[in-house]
């Protein structure tokens, strides 16, 4: 079952987030989801099977400068590896583009890195309907 995150969900989160490649503490986890929950423009869901969190995707809304559409940004995409090729990552990007048409977004995205571990991941989005893009550049901030 698909559900907005709840404060209990904040251990269960910061699991994910490790199966993503992102370890996390409980502590690390409550502190991000205080800031993301003050703002209106993210939404995080969760997928609960047998009373258990076991996937999450992170939605944030965007805007354009060069023109009047919106954009819905997936920054997390994730379901834990006992569950994954069970369909739940499907649900998840249904539940995401399901708030990204009722925001009346006219597109979304996201980003997946190059590395070799996240072939499933790529396959699977185009799979899905997604185009493969460049990923851009970063420059980390002190």
């Amino acid at each position: 079952m698909i559900r907005e995150a709840k404060r209990e969900d904040i251990e269960a989160l910061a699991h994910l987030m490790g199966e993503l490649g992102y370890p996390t503490t409980i502590d690390e986890m409550k502190h991000r989801m205080m800031k993301i929950n003050a703002s209106d423009d993210y939404r995080t869901l969760v997928y609960e099977k047998d009373s258990k969190v076991v996937g999450m995707t992170g939605l944030i809304r965007g805007f354009h400068y060069e023109n009047n559409n919106n954009y819905i940004r997936i920054v997390a995409l994730v379901v834990d590896r006992r569950y994954r090729g069970s369909g739940i990552g499907k649900i998840l990007l249904d539940a995401a583009e399901q708030w990204a048409t009722e925001q009346e977004a006219s597109k979304l995205v996201l980003n997946s890195g190059n590395r070799g571990d996240r072939e499933d991941a790529h396959h699977f989005y185009t799979s899905q309907g997604y185009e493969a893009k460049a990923t851009g550049f970063y420059k980390k901030l002190n």
